[in-house]
């Protein structure tokens, strides 16, 4: 069974540095934060950067970017240090080494000297045999005179760890307790030939030098967990652990076809949600959904409001779907609780280029900080702004043709022409005159405010929907309105 750690909490995230965050990555590392943050223990970010044909420096100073981004910060790794420094794996292989020796003299590992070819033809009979095709434990005791030929021969050997001849049994803070028969796991690698470490051995080891008493991760690992809790009562033995940490294997995320998100799939990366203009806070909130939940009738919360409430004994072992529109849905609601203030600043990068499609010198702050307030609650996400805004900032009105056809149909000029007239006279300090304008011109042609106030909005936005009509007319002016208007005539007259 597993033991219950008898100190503070400490936990970890130790991604690879490969390619862009995901998001399953991002829900681990959330999880472990805010398990750290709830318990009042320790987050530990830990760098696996030993695949040197895969890890590069750009992704790793990506993660670091996406946590501060998140603000999942970290009490112990890189730019911070703490008492088990280097946290990166590519600067601890004499620590590896160290260990890897150790196991061998004490009896706990041996040198495996099976070739490819031997071990797929094992492989291979014992399958055809019905029997389990994992390694046969052929080099586990081998004479000293075999020993002695396998180095004539100039083998490599890889070193191999003794699993145990008795079931595994331990308590998984998701999934209950799991028992693992040994002919389940069999003996496994966990130094290469060329001398380079294995994850199998380096993941545990670390986890043992750097005390961690709770490992979260994902499901996919879980299979490894037998032989990692093997491995740290060897240590333990040995004297390099002092512990068996628990394990909680957080549920897979699922994507389309509830398959699951593979790191390739386009609605997995970080990087979308950010350039999009997910809020933190908002993009927290609901990955912190896929397998847990707040209450029963309460989707949004906030980080602290999560921080109180996470507790990984709360996390459901089954599969957690990813939903788009959920998580649009959830970050419209954030951006709607920020104060006005701090929407406009956090718009700031949406209204300059490259995402602003109008001239610098053409932004007018004191437009935007008048609109802005009727922006926050139309926006789902803050790169929504760029779109919705443009109708003040451009010289020339924005051409939408879909949105034209839609809109003018029937006799647009007329109902134009009319309500031009109605809207030079309104009272141009009141949203409301400027309603009631395009109103009585409506009424005038037999038109609702719904229909008589589509082919304003066109010709002054030029779009279909968007902010509010009449406190965005008020914003642009009464003479750029007017001039909309005309030009739309005029393109009408054709």
């Amino acid at each position: 069974m597993a033991n219950t750690p008898s100190s503070p909490v400490r936990v970890r995230f130790c991604p690879s540095p490969t390619g862009n965050p995901h998001v399953g990555l991002v829900r681990t590392a959330l999880f472990n934060w805010a398990y750290a943050r709830h318990t009042g223990g320790t987050m530990v970010f830990r760098i696996e950067d030993t695949d040197a044909a895969r890890d590069s420096e750009e992704s790793y100073q990506q993660l670091l970017d996406s946590m501060r981004w998140l603000g999942l910060d970290w009490d112990e790794g890189p730019e911070v240090g703490g008492p088990h420094a280097p946290y990166r794996q590519s600067q601890r292989m004499d620590l590896y080494k160290d260990v890897a020796e150790k196991l061998l003299s004490g009896g706990f590992a041996y040198h495996c000297y099976c070739t490819t070819e031997e071990l797929d033809a094992r492989r291979d009979a014992a399958r055809a045999a019905g029997k389990p095709s994992g390694y046969d434990g052929h080099c586990r005791a081998l004479t000293d005179e075999q020993v002695a030929a396998y180095e004539a021969e100039g083998r490599p050997a890889i070193v191999r760890f003794r699993m145990p001849d008795e079931a595994i049994t331990f308590t998984d803070l998701v999934r209950g307790e799991i028992t693992v028969q040994p002919e389940n796991v069999p003996d496994y690698g966990i130094v290469r030939a060329n001398g380079a470490p294995l994850y199998t051995l380096v993941n545990p080891v670390d986890d043992a030098l750097m005390e961690i008493t709770h490992v979260l991760r994902g499901e996919d690992l879980l299979s490894s967990t037998p032989r990692q809790i093997a491995l740290y009562r060897a240590l333990i033995e040995l004297g390099v652990a002092k512990e068996i940490p628990l394990f909680g294997h957080l549920p897979y995320v699922m994507g389309e076809g509830n398959k699951k998100l593979s790191k390739r799939d386009p609605q997995a990366s970080l990087n979308v949600y950010r350039e999009r203009g997910f809020l933190p806070e908002g993009l927290l909130n609901y990955l912190s959904l896929l397998g847990w939940s707040f209450s029963a009738d309460q989707d949004i919360f906030t980080v602290p409001e999560l921080i109180e409430k996470f507790d990984v004994a709360d996390v459901n072992a089954n599969p957690a779907r990813f939903d788009l529109k959920k998580a649009e849905s959830i970050n419209a609601d954030h951006i709607r609780l920020l104060d006005p203030k701090a929407f406009a600043e956090a718009c700031e990068p949406w209204l300059t280029a490259p995402h602003a499609n109008w001239a610098p010198e053409d932004f007018d702050r004191a437009a935007w900080e008048a609109i802005a307030p009727h922006a926050q609650t139309r926006v789902t996400v803050l790169s929504d702004i760029t779109a919705n805004v443009d109708f003040l900032f451009r010289k020339e009105p924005v051409e939408d043709e879909a949105s034209w056809a839609k809109a003018m149909k029937g006799e647009p000029a007329a109902l134009l022409t009319t309500a031009r007239a109605h809207l030079e006279a309104a009272d141009w300090s009141d949203p409301e005159s400027l309603k009631n304008a395009v109103l009585t011109a409506g009424e005038a042609h037999g038109l609702k405010l719904g229909k008589a106030q589509a082919p304003v909005r066109v010709a002054v936005t030029g779009r279909t929907v968007g902010l509010p009509l009449f406190e965005s007319l008020e914003i642009l002016g009464k003479d750029r309105t007017l001039a909309r208007i005309d030009a739309a005539l005029a393109k009408l007259a054709g």
